[in-house]
């Protein structure tokens, strides 16, 4: 996003599984049906100077099951607030660029949710910093990206004073492990128009298997491998509005379900109007 340039959005997502692994071991549960997840994200993106973004996110989410007993949750999630630095941008030639980027940020829960209450929990109460090193590169309109992500989450509190990981627990607190996420795309850019292919990891650094026929826990040892496609289309009649849309599934997991995921939304771009001083032209420099 260019300095002087501020890019808001809302954006719809849902996803679904049946199958989940429960350590290893896939399977379904009657208890359960099937597990969805709705969400409305308000979302932004600050341009600053010096090629510096401010970005920001904010989601409701609404969680349902289709069989057994338990009550799906509703409510708002976490505020995640970060900055995007291009620190380095070369031109090799007028077909080829390439950039490297420094995401770095955190999230926060805005509401009191329950986290203890897997896989219907809007979330997990964690707050998290975390930092992403992204490259891009591109040839014509085609392009290459990949990234590493690094999260750190601090613990939680539960409403019982014990609980069973792989021993017991006599605490509240819950030690909530790391993660590591890696992200590759590949696909076309001109203008506005972007459609790519992704492939993603998320795996977390520690933690323990969902026991046989028991429910998830926060602190669970959780990886997930997907792969998806990513679509911005400009809507062509009004200029700085864009149709943002991507959908995901998940190949293979431990602790986690086999999602389907869809997520669409609309996005405008506006430009802040110059100061007066910027639209003074500046004397050369002697």
């Amino acid at each position: 996003m260019e300095n002087r340039n501020f890019c808001g959005g809302i954006m719809y997502s849902y996803n679904s599984f049946t199958d989940y692994w429960e350590g290893t071991f896939k399977r379904d549960n009657e208890n359960l049906g099937t597990v969805s997840n709705s969400s409305f994200a308000v979302m932004g993106n600050i341009g600053l100077p010096q090629r510096l973004n401010i970005i920001f996110s904010l989601p409701y989410i609404k969680t349902k099951a289709s069989a057994g007993t338990l009550t799906g949750m509703s409510g708002l999630q976490d505020l995640s607030v970060f900055a995007k630095w291009k620190f380095l941008e070369k031109n090799i030639n007028n077909d080829n660029q390439f950039g490297m980027f420094l995401v770095a940020g955190g999230s926060t829960p805005v509401s009191n949710y329950v986290a203890d209450y897997l896989p219907l929990s809007i979330g997990l109460r964690s707050t998290t910093i975390s930092g992403r090193l992204l490259a891009d590169y591109q040839w014509k309109n085609w392009f290459i990206t990949a990234s590493g992500n690094y999260i750190y989450r601090n613990n939680i509190t539960i409403d019982r004073n014990s609980y069973y990981t792989d021993k017991m627990i006599y605490s509240d607190e819950v030690f909530m492990p790391n993660v590591f996420s890696t992200k590759t795309g590949l696909g076309y850019r001109k203008g506005d128009l972007i459609i790519e292919g992704v492939f993603d990891t998320w795996r977390t650094l520690g933690g323990f298997d969902i026991r046989k026929n028991d429910m998830p826990f926060p602190s669970n040892k959780m990886s997930m491998t997907r792969a998806g496609i990513n679509l911005k289309i400009p809507v062509k009649p009004v200029s700085g509005l864009s149709i943002v849309a991507n959908s995901f599934y998940t190949l293979d997991g431990r602790n986690a379900g086999q999602t389907t995921s869809f997520s669409a939304g609309l996005f405008y771009v506006l430009i802040y109007k110059k100061d007066k001083a910027s639209s003074t032209p500046s004397e050369p420099v002697k």
